[in-house]
């Protein structure tokens, strides 16, 4: 199964006040170590760089017409519902899927932007692709018209199709829940909660 969408709409069903409104993955996804690269310019993989409880990630890029900034909008407001001893056990990373335009400066206006504590990743395509698959995240460059691009050989101007959606990976480096595009703050900000009191 590949998570791929264009930066469209995605839908998700209601929630009582008590249930999850994010999907349990049975079983987890394991994530990738491969590094990619911080707005440092430094290594940083997912596995091996991220310690917290819980890391929340996105892949998305500066460019996307639409879905990419409501869900880094979505991100940032989670973080500012969240308490100081809570932030304090997360992480939240943002990928680009288009590394061809998002190098670390880039990518680092693009998070700041949002808020300064969301890490930025960028680095080889390949590599992205990589942890992206890992996490069954396909992603796909197109033109206008629709016609699939090779990433070699890329115009000017051009579409990038992704995944979505928000994933969660715990201390064991899994990917145990995701959220689609259209998860509310509330709704985001009560399941981070939980999983942050499962530890």
């Amino acid at each position: 199964m590949l998570l791929a969408t264009a930066c469209g709409g995605a839908s998700s069903g209601s929630s009582g006040a008590m249930e999850m409104t994010g999907t349990v993955l049975e079983p987890p996804f394991e994530v990738s170590a491969t590094p990619l690269v911080d707005t440092d310019g430094e290594p940083f993989s997912l596995t091996d760089d991220t310690d917290n409880d819980l890391t929340l990630v996105f892949f998305g890029y500066t460019h996307c017409p639409d879905i990419c900034g409501q869900v880094m909008a979505t991100l940032a407001g989670t973080l500012n519902r969240l308490s100081d001893e809570q932030k304090a056990d997360l992480d939240v990373v943002f990928v680009t899927t288009d590394p061809g335009r998002d190098d670390e400066a880039v990518v680092k206006k693009y998070v700041d932007a949002f808020d300064p504590s969301i890490i930025g990743l960028t680095g080889p395509l390949d590599d992205i692709v990589t942890v992206a698959g890992s996490m069954k995240v396909a992603i796909g460059y197109f033109d206008a018209q629709g016609k699939e691009l090779s990433p070699d050989e890329l115009p000017p101007t051009y579409d990038v199709e992704h995944g979505t959606q928000v994933f969660a990976i715990d201390a064991d480096d899994d990917v145990t829940t995701f959220w689609r595009a259209d998860v509310s703050q509330a709704q985001l900000t009560h399941d981070v909660t939980m999983l942050l009191d499962e530890g």
